[in-house]
């Protein structure tokens, strides 16, 4: 497969040209990789006005997904976040509905943003919840809401799989989001490679209608890498404005780096990923067959990412991360509860085995009988957007009981928040923040 982006810089490069143009380094290095950092020069394109390479190399990406429409985001899924958003909020008003979105409550803090920027309504689905972090929403749940909703939401928006490896029946979903007409959104940040499984169980091809992946979290591209995609079943007016939608967001100084990178990707991905993926898959299912055996308990279903429930073999999630990172193995999440790992093929089979080995060794100790709170049905003073367009001042946690949030006060991973702007700070709020660890909180004045 051709790479449009990389060969037009590389040719850039070796000309030598005298850059009177951004960035400000003029090629010359520091780093080392100066002289491929551009901007949209003439010949280069121009992001989200594309005809030339990037438009060559998106139409690759969109060929590679089975998508009508890949767009390139060098700001990661959080863009595509607001994108997605946006075009729900377009396509209610085609309808003649109210912007309003009916979530999954384990909605990344991005979505609690791009629901203020474009004044959106929320509405939450609860699902069976795992603590914080996940919340397992079923069709059946989701049918139920969409029957007795007085009216119809927009979208539909679901984070899968999410942080803990959860997957969504996103075919079954999406059945029940095309009866109702609403559209399908999900947050595939964690996984783009789904597309390459033997068995494809991307978001595009179980039926929905709108996804963001962040290609860097799980394929060969360097930060900040990410698609927005539109299938082939969803409304023309969203495929028309998808491109307006991301440059609305955007920033104007998109990287040219991570262009390459995401344009190099689609050659990776079409000369024989299936097959390297199909192979490190089944390591890592041996590797979770292997780690049962040895005692740890695990939870989700997402073929490259294991997640250890730390406390059924008597340590903490932070325990078990010190542990490996004293064997120098870094692990991608972990806090009380849960420790995340997250493999690709370019872990290799050493590396898989080295895991398996290093915590076959930990000894199990007697479970930790502690659950985590669970998040409540927070009552709402105000929209979220007005609550963040609000006065605010900061408190302690255990100062704020009554008091409306101002803002999403987590960090990322898991950016999830406790609260949600705009709801009322309860009990249970304040018991969740000091499990987590939250001290302080920004309030509404």
């Amino acid at each position: 497969m051709k790479t449009p982006i990389c060969d037009f810089v590389e040719k850039y490069a070796r000309e030598g040209s005298l850059r009177l143009h951004m960035p400000g380094h003029k090629g010359v290095p520091i780093l080392g990789i100066e002289d491929r950092d551009i901007t949209e020069i003439d010949g280069a394109d121009v992001l989200y006005n594309s005809s030339g390479v990037i438009a060559e190399s998106e139409k690759n990406a969109s060929l590679l997904f089975g998508s009508a429409k890949t767009l390139y985001s060098t700001e990661g899924s959080s863009l595509c976040i607001r994108a997605m958003v946006y075009l729900a909020s377009i396509y209610a008003r085609a309808q003649g509905r109210r912007s309003l979105i009916l979530a999954a409550r384990n909605a990344h803090k991005a979505f609690i943003s791009a629901v203020a920027l474009v004044d959106a309504e929320v509405e939450w689905l609860y699902g069976e919840a795992d603590g914080l972090i996940s919340c397992r929403v079923t069709a059946s749940e989701i049918e139920k809401r969409l029957c007795e909703s007085e009216e119809l939401p927009a979208a539909v928006y679901l984070t899968s799989p999410d942080y803990l490896g959860v997957v969504s029946d996103i075919g079954e979903i999406s059945k029940v989001c095309e009866k109702y007409g609403v559209l399908l959104l999900a947050d595939n940040a964690h996984g783009a490679y789904l597309k390459f499984l033997s068995e494809s169980r991307h978001p595009l091809d179980l039926g929905a209608d709108i996804c963001c992946d962040s290609a860097h979290k799980t394929l060969p591209v360097i930060t900040g890498g990410a698609y927005l995609h539109l299938s082939k079943s969803a409304p023309s007016l969203t495929v028309d404005m998808a491109e307006q939608a991301m440059a609305l967001f955007a920033s104007t100084s998109p990287s040219y780096l991570i262009m390459q990178s995401l344009d190099m990707a689609n050659r990776y991905l079409s000369e024989g990923y299936e097959k390297k993926l199909a192979d490190a898959a089944m390591s890592v299912d041996a590797l979770k067959k292997r780690l049962a055996e040895s005692g740890f308990s695990l939870i989700g279903d997402e073929a490259m990412k294991i997640c250890l429930e730390a406390k059924k073999c008597g340590y903490f999630g932070f325990e078990i991360a010190g542990y490996l990172k004293e064997k120098n193995i870094i692990c991608e999440f972990y806090d009380r509860d849960y420790l995340v790992m997250m493999f690709t093929p370019e872990i290799g089979e050493n590396g898989i085995k080295l895991v398996g080995d290093v915590l076959a060794a930990l000894p199990k100790k007697t479970a930790i009988d502690e659950k985590p709170p669970l998040i409540g049905k927070a009552e709402r003073a105000m929209s979220i957007r007005e609550a963040i367009m609000s006065p605010s001042v900061e408190l302690d946690a255990k100062e704020a009981v009554g008091r409306v949030l101002y803002s999403a006060n987590v960090s990322c991973p898991p950016a999830i928040p406790i609260v949600v702007c705009g709801e009322i700070i309860d009990e249970r709020s304040v018991e969740l923040f000091e499990y987590y660890g939250i001290e302080k909180c920004r309030v509404v004045e």
